[in-house]
């Protein structure tokens, strides 16, 4: 690990599972979920493969509830346990545990380490830690300097959403009523009421004539609803976001910060997502991407990559005009302006009109660019693959070399974890669509034989994808072999005055 690697003391949750049953060994201490891929270390800890590797990557060393430090120098599988706990999953009628991919692991690792920052700083100032009932809040603004942890859940392809157990950012959990005796009505209404006298005093401030007072309620809204969930959802009114609105465009650098950082905590929770869209604060926020001071763009990129979770804001997003600035701060000089613009983008491309709307931009020779100069490769391929997906972005992948750019990349290897080795694999996979015009750069390219050689070595997820290009790459037609590959690389004209030729 080095000397000048960070160590950090984190609390963990040790009992994250619903099923009373599973054993603790089976639980992997950093993600707090079931092990779907175990690795046993130098030091003897078992551990999810890919939350070891997002711990090296950032030189991050945690301490374990007993005490000890896991030592991450060497890594080998644990092939023993992994069958035992699915041995167990199948005797207990559980699903079988999926692995997390190594930008989940990441994301993870990041939220504990603000934290656990957050959690000194509360200390040091003699305020109460942000634990609460074992559960740790993931607070996008409670490291003003460092990456911002927004709330996850599940999804299919890389998993980018996926909420540990042991981090309370969702809704649901802020609103569900504890068991026991249920509240008076007269207490219901005091609760009513003094929401209702909260709202109505920020509300005061926020759309005061003075701008000292303006500056108070919003950075008294901001920690409020910082660490209190229930806040966030009761706080989400039309009202405040028609104040925050006007406040987010202000030329005073400590409203519109303090009023973008406010908006982002509110949509942290799940229901606030789609009403915040709606109130039309968008536009405001693309305005601060475009031309606001750095760190309330830092704040930007944050709010719209948590917004672009919900489903039901992908298009509505990119309707406003969110994905040329978004484009352009993929490229800022800000590291996590940087990484939650990417985030964004591969969220908004999961939908098929913001995929047109990307390639008509240019983002595949921009994306492409980055990639053959190593910028944030793992993120970037993560939205090449969507683009991929499209006929629109397989065209423009194809035509801007696309091919070659991935095929360098396998043959040279020099991938930071194996999760990217398997989005260059994904994209290259997404090309493989395009027909014979793919068959001919891959041919071009020499793919083929580095893809046996990838299909023979690699594991996994990684072998299944060679697999599958070799498996397009060998597809024989009478069409095909006619076929002038010289000609078919130089246009499409070309291909079709092969194809009449050869009938």
């Amino acid at each position: 690990m080095g000397t000048s690697k960070q160590k950090w003391r984190i609390s963990f949750h040790k009992s994250p599972s619903k099923h009373p049953s599973i054993p603790i060994e089976f639980i992997c201490p950093i993600s707090n979920s079931l092990m779907a891929d175990p690795v046993i270390v130098s030091s003897g800890h078992t551990f999810e493969r890919h939350c070891v590797h997002a711990c090296k990557s950032l030189s991050f060393t945690p301490v374990l509830p007993d005490n000890s430090i896991p030592d991450f120098s060497t890594i080998i599988p644990n092939l023993a346990l992994k069958s035992t706990i699915l041995n167990f999953c199948r005797s207990s009628l559980l699903d079988p545990p999926k692995p997390i991919n190594f930008l989940t692991a990441e994301n993870l690792v990041f939220t504990l380490m603000a934290t656990q920052k957050a959690q000194n700083l509360n200390n040091n100032n003699n305020k109460p830690s942000p634990l609460v009932e074992g559960r740790l809040y993931a607070d996008l603004t409670l490291t003003l300097k460092d990456r911002e942890a927004v709330s996850y859940k599940p999804s299919n392809l890389t998993e980018l959403n996926r909420v540990p157990s042991h981090i309370s950012t969702s809704s649901e959990e802020s609103v569900t009523p504890t068991s026991g005796p249920t509240s008076s009505s007269a207490s219901d209404v005091d609760t009513l009421n003094s929401n209702s006298i909260e709202e109505d005093e920020l509300v005061v401030k926020l759309k005061s004539s003075h701008i000292s007072e303006q500056e108070e309620g919003v950075i008294s809204f901001r920690k409020l609803t910082r660490t209190r969930e229930e806040t966030r959802v009761q706080l989400c009114t039309p009202r405040i976001l028609s104040a925050l609105r006007v406040l987010i465009t202000s030329r005073y650098a400590s409203l519109q910060v303090n009023s973008v950082a406010a908006l982002v905590n509110l949509s942290l929770q799940n229901r606030n997502k789609v009403k915040i869209v709606r109130s039309g604060i968008v536009p405001p926020l693309i305005d601060v991407l475009k031309s606001g001071v750095q760190e309330s763009q830092e704040h930007v990129a944050g709010a719209l990559f948590s917004l672009a979770l919900d489903d039901q804001n992908k298009t509505a997003i990119g309707v406003l005009g969110a994905l040329p600035p978004l484009l352009h701060a993929v490229r800022s000089e800000s590291e996590r302006t940087r990484h939650d613009s990417a985030l964004a983008l591969y969220h908004l491309s999961l939908v098929q009109s913001n995929r047109v709307k990307l390639v008509k931009l240019g983002a595949v020779q921009v994306l492409l660019g980055m990639v053959k100069k190593g910028h944030m490769t793992g993120r970037i391929l993560l939205i090449l693959c969507n683009l991929a997906v499209s006929s629109e972005g397989r065209s423009a992948m194809l035509d801007g070399g696309g091919v070659e750019c991935f095929v360098c990349m396998l043959r040279k290897g020099e991938f930071d974890s194996e999760s990217t080795r398997e989005n260059c694999l994904a994209a290259l996979y997404g090309l493989s669509h395009g027909g014979l015009r793919f068959k001919g750069l891959a041919k071009e390219a020499v793919a083929e034989e580095l893809l046996i050689h990838v299909e023979e070595t690699g594991n996994g997820r990684v072998k299944d994808k060679a697999r599958k290009i070799l498996e397009v790459l060998r597809q024989k037609d009478e069409e095909e072999e006619e076929v002038d590959w010289e000609k078919l690389l130089n246009s499409d004209d070309d291909i079709s005055q092969s194809r009449i030729s050869s009938s």
